[in-house]
């Protein structure tokens, strides 16, 4: 049996999982990214693999599938660097170090962004002027993509339909969030844009702002751009309403006890989630699978209580049993529900990771 090493290069830890031909992890640990002994430590005990196989975040605007990283494909990633300066150097320096530990294997990048090269023209362009497009790679590239790609196929599993026939709603929920409109399993619209800060409210970002405020507060030096940037990106969403780092555990706790403050930050929260999920079934015709997946997406049943509340129109229900119940691949709707089936779904990057991976090692059929 062949073996892959699979690198998820996370926030707070690199996810190191090695997966058979069968998809069995016969090998993992979670290692903190600056631990480069940890990884040695790990790469050395492992069984040994045939490939690697990296999450990389940003694949820029030609990069729509799985790709071998040679020499070239590895000087090429680090012009992508800009488009995604928190994530992209750090995934690439995990690339260098481990191809460092196994040098003989064949190293593999599977990118966010390529699950959602299928959008259609109208949901990834921007209205801007045309001569800013033509200069630079400006479009909504999306973010996640790895999974979404994972949860929208087993959630149709779960849900007993054919992916090539279904209209899914995807909603990755941690401290990066996002929703994504699959439609015959393909993406084709998702709320992160340009840059992971678009959409929704998150644990530290932002989502979405009026671009018009951004001006103003730029505009005479209301705020540097360094202050704007952190303000976004580590200050804003979650933390900017409730305080804390953004933990939905630790604002659900505070709304409880009567925290006005934390019950504001919610309601804010689950405003725009519900406005983002309405826009995706817009985007599929209709829903047959709302799913849930990511840290706060699996295992926080009140937040989905939250995040359905006000979505019946669209035929979401909950059965209050089955979601406390669930935080692992199952149904948390009624059992005879006749509206959109609405699923957990745990987040398996590996295993897409490791099927994007063997479906670009094996060769066509002759």
């Amino acid at each position: 049996m062949s073996h892959l090493l699979v690198v998820n290069l996370g926030s707070s830890s690199v996810k190191l999982r090695v997966v058979g031909d069968d998809d069995r992890v016969v090998a993992s640990a979670d290692v903190a990214p600056d631990d480069p002994s940890a990884l040695a430590d790990f790469v050395r005990d492992a069984p040994a693999v045939d490939a690697v196989v990296h999450r990389i975040v940003h694949g820029g605007p030609d990069l729509r599938t799985a790709v071998i990283v040679d020499a070239e494909m590895r000087s090429r990633l680090d012009t992508y660097a800009s488009l995604a300066p928190l994530h992209q150097p750090r995934a690439l320096r995990a690339l260098d170090d481990v191809a460092r530990l196994v040098p003989d294997a064949t190293v593999i990048a599977c990118f966010d962004t390529a699950f959602h090269a299928t959008l259609p023209e109208a949901a990834w362009r921007y209205a801007v002027p045309a001569e800013w497009t033509g200069r630079w790679p400006i479009r909504r590239y999306g973010f996640h993509g790895l999974s979404h790609a994972w949860a929208s196929r087993r959630g149709a599993e779960l849900a007993g339909i054919s992916l090539g026939a279904s209209r899914i709603v995807t909603c990755h929920i941690g401290s990066g969030s996002s929703c994504c409109a699959v439609r015959d399993g393909r993406s084709v619209d998702t709320t992160m844009g340009f840059t992971p800060l678009e959409g929704l409210v998150m644990a530290t970002r932002s989502g979405s702002v009026d671009p018009g405020l951004l001006l103003w507060l730029l505009d005479e030096q209301r705020l540097t751009l360094d202050e704007l940037r952190t303000g976004l990106q580590s200050r804003g969403g979650l933390t900017a309403l409730a305080g804390g780092d953004g933990d939905t555990r630790e604002i659900l706790a505070a709304a409880t006890r009567g925290d006005d403050r934390a019950a504001q930050a919610l309601g804010v929260w689950a405003h725009r989630f519900r406005a983002a999920v309405a826009a995706m079934v817009a985007a599929t015709d209709g829903i047959d699978v709302l799913v849930f997946t990511g840290g706060a997406g699996e295992h926080q049943p009140e937040l989905r209580r939250l995040a359905c509340a006000g979505l019946e129109w669209l035929g979401v229900q909950l059965d209050a049993e089955r979601n406390e119940a669930t935080t692992a691949d199952g149904i948390v709707g009624p059992p005879a529900s006749t509206g959109a089936v609405v699923v957990v779904v745990s987040a398996r990057e590996d295993l897409q990771m490791a099927a994007e991976a063997r479906a670009l090692l094996t060769p066509p059929p002759p």
